[in-house]
C-alpha cells in the first residue's frame, strides 16, 4: 500500500507535510468526490473483505468504492500514515421508519485530533446525510455546510449526530416535496460515544450485512457520490441527481429510471466504476 496511490486514486496533488486542518479538510474533499458510498459487491455475488489489503485494493486499484467499513478505514490508513492522531469510533445508525436508533453499533466513523480539538472525520456515510468536510466535536454548534447544517449534541456521554433538512424540488411533481419526519425538519443520524474502536469490532457487522435479509443494504442495491454542487444517487434502478441550495433553502431533485443497460453506463459515466462482475439492481 502506497499513500501517493491513494492520493492518485482521489486526485489530490497538493502538499501534505503538515497534518493539521487544512490539509484534512483537502483530503476528505477529494475523498468525498472520488470514492462512491456503495455496497455493489453484495448484488455481484461478491463477498466484501474487512480488510486493509482487500480494501486498499478494492478502492484505490480497481477504482470501486465502498460502505461506511471500507471508506472510513481507508481513510483510517491514510491519517496514520500522514501522522495524524486519529482514531475509530463506532455509532448506531438511525432508523427513520422505525424511529430509534439501532440496537447494534452499525457505524464506523473517525475521531481526529488536531492542536487539541477533536473533529469528527465521517466520508462513509454517502448520499445526502454526507458531510462535506470534517467536524468540530462541540455539542449544540450549528455547522453549516453546502449539504446542510450538521449538529452534535451531546448528552451524558453519548453523541447525538443530526442535520437541518431543507425543501425538496422536484420539477415533474408540482409541489415541492418535503418528508418531515419530525418537527423542525430536523434529521437523526447515528449517535456514538467516544470509546476508541479496533477494525476487529466490526468484522462480525460486516458479515451479518452481508447475509441479514432484511436490511436495507441487501434490499437495494446502492451507489452515491458527492459532486461539485450536490450528490449522485443510483438505487436500484432509480439514478437521481441532487443540486444542493438550488434556491434559497430549496434542493433540486432530478430523478430517471433507468434500464438494465443504462445502469452499467451511468455506473461508468458518473461514478467511474465498472464492475467486474454482473450487476443485479
Amino acid at each position: 500500500m502506497n499513500i501517493q496511490e491513494y492520493f492518485a486514486r482521489i486526485s489530490y496533488n497538493e502538499s501534505h507535510k503538515d497534518a493539521d486542518l487544512q490539509t484534512l479538510t483537502a483530503i476528505f474533499q477529494h475523498h468525498i468526490r472520488a470514492i462512491p458510498f456503495e455496497n455493489l459487491s453484495m448484488h455481484c455475488g461478491e463477498t466484501i473483505e474487512l480488510d486493509l489489503q482487500s480494501t486498499y485494493d478494492k478502492i484505490v486499484r480497481k477504482k470501486r468504492g465502498g460502505w461506511c467499513l471500507e471508506s472510513n478505514h481507508l481513510l483510517f490508513w491514510a491519517l496514520q500514515e500522514l501522522g495524524y492522531d486519529v482514531c475509530i469510533l463506532g455509532a448506531n445508525s438511525y432508523e427513520p421508519a422505525e424511529k430509534a436508533y439501532t440496537a447494534e453499533m452499525n457505524h464506523i466513523l473517525l475521531k481526529v485530533v488536531i492542536k487539541g480539538n477533536s473533529y469528527i472525520a465521517d466520508v462513509g456515510f454517502g448520499g445526502a446525510y454526507q458531510a462535506w468536510q470534517p467536524l468540530m466535536l462541540v455539542s449544540g454548534k450549528d455547522q453549516p455546510q453546502i449539504p446542510g447544517i450538521f449538529r452534535f449534541m451531546e448528552d451524558n456521554g453519548t453523541w447525538y449526530f443530526e442535520k437541518v433538512k431543507r425543501k425538496h424540488y422536484i420539477p415533474e411533481q408540482s409541489v415541492p416535496l418535503t418528508d418531515t419526519p419530525q418537527p423542525g425538519n430536523i434529521r437523526k443520524i447515528y449517535k456514538f460515544t467516544l470509546e476508541p474502536r479496533h477494525i476487529n469490532d466490526f468484522q462480525e457487522l460486516n458479515m451479518y450485512l452481508q447475509v441479514l435479509p432484511d436490511n436495507i443494504l441487501q434490499k437495494k442495491s446502492i451507489c452515491t457520490l458527492q459532486t461539485p454542487d450536490g450528490v449522485y444517487a443510483l438505487v436500484g434502478w432509480t439514478f437521481t441527481e441532487v443540486k444542493y441550495n438550488y434556491k434559497e433553502d430549496v434542493d433540486l431533485l432530478q430523478i430517471t429510471t433507468l434500464t438494465d443497460e443504462e445502469v452499467e453506463k451511468t455506473l461508468k459515466e458518473k461514478f467511474n466504476i465498472v464492475l467486474e462482475n454482473k450487476l443485479v439492481p
